[in-house]
């Protein structure tokens, strides 16, 4: 998402014309954003970074989701993900995997992974909260990254306003582990025998 006066579309009450760019060439800054949405209480986070959306930077959102949230969530003991089929938080990657392995161990919460399967982003609640979001702040000149946070901030999804964090640290692409490395992780992930690419849960340290 691209910050700066650019032109996104949608309207805007004001007494005289809003003059924006018609091209998103040079922003002032680039926001990812990343979605955390609690289906029981609708409780929706999100969290725009400042770098790249690699898996060190998704599994960074859920540690920053749960150091504000496990007050609220205390009594699970098992937390369900509900995950799209991005390449950066993929079963398959192995620095993506050891976190979830690390933040099992960190927080003690059992976490099962599940994917949606390809073409079915619909089903997603995740995704309409992006859509909500964009119809939200179209019209709007996000100039600015706080100006960006203040609209994010005023949405609401079910009734609900969403929590918003932003996180800039920087993320580097490409981190993975060997095949040696990622034994130990491996070891720890459960697959489903039916559907082992799309369905797995972290197993406790002796079990």
């Amino acid at each position: 998402m691209k910050i700066g006066d650019f032109s996104r579309g949608g309207s805007v009450r004001s007494a005289e014309p809003v003059k924006a760019l018609d091209h998103d060439m040079s922003p002032e800054a680039v926001l990812v954003p990343a979605g955390i949405l609690e289906v029981d209480t609708n409780q929706l986070s999100i969290v725009f970074g400042t770098s790249r959306g690699t898996s060190d930077f998704m599994a960074d959102c859920l540690d920053l989701w749960w150091s504000k949230r496990s007050g609220a969530n205390a009594k699970i003991g098992r937390l369900q993900i509900d995950l799209d089929n991005g390449p950066e938080i993929a079963s398959s990657r192995t620095q993506f995997m050891k976190r979830m392995v690390e933040f099992s161990d960190r927080t003690g919460l059992e976490v099962e992974l599940v994917y949606y399967p390809p073409y079915h982003s619909k089903y997603n609640l995740i995704e309409r909260c992006w859509g909500i979001l964009e119809q939200h702040w179209n019209g709007a000149l996000l100039s600015t990254i706080e100006t960006a946070l203040s609209w994010a901030a005023t949405m609401t999804w079910k009734g609900v306003r969403p929590l918003i964090h932003l996180l800039d640290d920087v993320y580097e692409r490409g981190v993975k582990l060997t095949e040696i490395e990622f034994r130990p992780f491996a070891e720890r992930l459960l697959r489903s025998e039916k559907l082992p690419k799309w369905s797995l849960t972290t197993k406790s340290k002796t079990g």
